[in-house]
């Protein structure tokens, strides 16, 4: 009995410290509510990529190329989470809109603002240029990449295609008056995400939908 009490107990800790796990990969500010309170439309900005390449497969990669590689996997990413914001509005399920990737990169290239020194502008200033009340940004880090654009372009460089689903990316919205980070999530990018970028991103935004704090779910 007593050993069926034991494992009883591990198990419990086990799940218990797992769920803490989970809770942790999301985190929403306790002044949320107030701070978003009177948002409208949010920004998405190209997200900051990084391709951890072998390095037998970096002798084949100028940084030129590479560079551009990580770009269109920031836009790619972009790209994605705009498409699914897009498909869930149009259920009304969230409360704020999303103003349009093309609009938010043109008006980003007509104030000089490059991927290069975006981080010198703070969440507040970008929010500011792009005309809206808070900006989605975040990075994406994968092995190899996961757009069609860079899989190709990997694919002629170095021999060979594909994606991978090992990496981890990280979602952030910053408030666009105070510059105040409102809602985090992390994730490892696992098997049975998916292998291109579009799907892992709808099926990693799937995951946090119930959490995500402009979510009708969550009223």
């Amino acid at each position: 009995m007593k050993a069926k009490h034991l494992l009883a107990a591990v198990a419990l800790l086990f799940l218990s410290l797992t769920g803490m796990a989970q809770n942790r990969e999301i985190y929403t500010n306790s002044a949320f509510s107030t701070l978003a309170k009177e948002h409208k439309t949010l920004a998405i900005l190209p997200f900051q990529a990084t391709i951890g390449l072998r390095p037998n497969q970096m002798k084949a990669m100028t940084p030129e190329r590479m560079k551009e590689m990580e770009k269109n996997e920031g836009l790619a990413v972009q790209s994605a989470l705009q498409t699914y914001f897009l498909k869930e509005q149009g259920k009304d399920d969230f409360t704020v809109t999303f103003q349009d990737a093309n609009t938010t990169n043109a008006l980003l290239l007509k104030n000089n603002i490059t991927a290069e020194n975006i981080k010198t502008f703070t969440p507040a200033e970008l929010s500011k240029v792009l005309g809206v009340d808070g900006v989605i940004m975040g990075t994406f880090t994968t092995d190899k990449p996961m757009s069609d654009g860079a899989s190709l372009a990997l694919g002629l460089a170095v021999g060979f295609y594909g994606a991978t689903n090992s990496g981890k990316t990280s979602i952030n919205i910053y408030d666009g008056t105070t510059g105040d980070l409102l809602w985090k999530y992390e994730k490892s990018l696992a098997r049975g995400l998916g292998s291109d970028t579009s799907t892992i991103i709808t099926t990693i935004m799937r995951k946090a939908s119930r959490q995500f704090p402009y979510s009708k779910l969550k009223s």
